[in-house]
């Protein structure tokens, strides 16, 4: 499953950063993709929508939370976490 969420993360990343998903390296973080603010807030809803969850993101202090925005890698894996801790719920 895990593979299958990295997937839709690369994509959702790769569709508001207009790129190729084989443009994207895991240890890109959204400003070398190209993603703004807005961007990433864009890409943060879309996350949420396509996996049912609620991710804990403040765009005006992306550094304070427990959702690591550094890299593609991690926004990936904090989103794993997020969808197991909601089915084991």
């Amino acid at each position: 499953m895990s593979d299958d969420i990295r997937k839709k993360v690369f994509e959702i990343i790769a569709e508001q950063a207009v790129l190729e998903v084989s443009e994207i390296a895991p240890e890109h973080s959204p400003q070398d993709l190209g993603l703004d603010s807005l961007a990433l807030v864009e890409s943060i809803f879309a996350i949420e929508e396509a996996f049912g969850i609620e991710v804990p993101f403040n765009a005006n202090a992306p550094q304070q939370g427990d959702f690591d925005i550094s890299s593609i890698a991690a926004i990936a894996a904090a989103v794993e976490r997020l969808v197991a801790e909601q089915r084991g719920a």
